[in-house]
């Protein structure tokens, strides 16, 4: 649920201040999946369950390393996601169960194809799955070859709740239109990781990362969004479509950033984002009048690039966060509460060609 005028984000009802303040990304998934918070015993075996799901097939990995290594990361997570089909044991049942099945083996997937993807990029050997580690610090651990800091764990784990989930935005659409054809889980998220992978939607905090390093200097901001504004062009993770305050999300991830790379050698990254927030602000009022804020994708920047996280790879870290809200309205297609008749989407359109013409031979054209 998003209340954009208020500037509220809830899960299942739950409000996303209290998951990124008590909740797990396993948790959060859970809710999304099954609709409700687990118990101990449900999270344990469901978190067991996803961690067991991380290894990616031998032939699977072989593949990779046959690629072009400037193929883009969405382009390979979005095939891979497709093959992962052929190596699901369910791929045929349609079931309720079997499809959320399904859904813990992608989503436990998707991370270790990402980090394989960005190891053989930069010439390293892929680094095997931890069971013993939470999702998200399993991630960085596959990304970096090392066990992460508390502290970065649980900033990776806090940015995975806040992407899960955003109700009916381009991808998710994307994701249930597949589905509502019969197609299966895994076809249904390659779709999502195809519309997710256009710079108006999930490249925005790639942009944002590539406007700091364009920047350079702190000193340098407020002229550079001036000259934004005079070439006519937007400053990413400023405004949202749906918020007309700040995105909650955005809130949070300022809070944790400040928090996470305060004693960080690359602590101007989020002295520049700040000062970026408040240039774009003030020559935003002067210029159109109202207010603009922050959203998600402006504080996940610097913070993932002190993480050693390369921005061509901030896209595909936002779709395996998004894996688990996928996943769930995938399921809430193929098996809506309560149930009824399947059916295609088709959107009307109105037909703006050319009125009805005559066929003419190609030797009289």
């Amino acid at each position: 649920m998003v209340n954009g005028d208020e500037g509220k984000l809830a899960y299942r009802g739950y409000n996303i201040e209290d998951l990124a303040r008590e909740s797990t990304f396993e948790e959060t998934a859970y809710l999304l999946i099954h609709g409700a918070l687990p118990t101990a015993d449900q999270l344990s075996a469901f978190s067991r369950d996803l961690a067991s799901h991380r290894k990616l097939p031998s032939a699977f990995i072989a593949s990779l390393d046959m690629l072009p290594l400037n193929t883009p990361p969405m382009a390979i997570l979005q095939a891979g996601v497709s093959l992962l089909a052929g190596y699901d044991p369910d791929i045929y049942d349609e079931s309720m169960e079997a499809n959320q099945r399904k859904a813990i083996r992608a989503i436990g997937l998707m991370p270790t194809i990402i980090a394989a993807w960005k190891r053989l990029k930069n010439n390293q050997g892929p680094v095997e799955p931890d069971e013993s580690l939470p999702h998200a610090a399993n991630f960085l651990y596959m990304i970096r070859g090392r066990k992460p800091a508390e502290a970065t764990a649980r900033f990776m784990d806090v940015s995975m709740i806040l992407h899960a989930e955003h109700t009916f935005n381009a991808s998710t659409f994307t994701s249930r239109v597949v589905a509502s054809t019969g197609a299966d889980m895994y076809a249904s998220l390659a779709a999502g990781i195809g519309a997710l992978s256009g710079p108006l939607h999930g490249g925005a905090n790639a942009q944002v990362m590539r406007n700091l390093l364009d920047t350079k200097d702190p000193e340098r901001v407020e002229a550079w969004v001036e000259d934004q504004f005079k070439r006519g062009k937007r400053v990413s993770g400023m405004g949202h479509a749906v918020y007309k305050t700040i995105d909650p999300r955005a809130r949070i991830l300022q809070n944790m950033a400040q928090s996470v790379v305060k004693d960080h050698p690359e602590y101007r990254w989020y002295e520049m984002t700040e000062r970026m927030a408040l240039a774009t602000q003030d020559v935003f009022r002067k210029k159109k009048g109202k207010d603009i804020y922050p959203n998600v994708d402006l504080y996940s920047a610097s913070v993932y690039h002190a993480m050693g996280i390369h921005h061509e790879f901030f896209p595909a870290v936002f779709a395996m966060s998004r894996s688990a809200g996928w996943c769930a309205h995938i399921l809430e297609e193929k098996f809506p509460h309560p149930p009824v008749k399947p059916a295609l989407y088709r959107p009307e359109s109105k037909y703006a060609g050319p009125p009805e013409r005559k066929y003419v031979p190609i030797e009289e054209r």
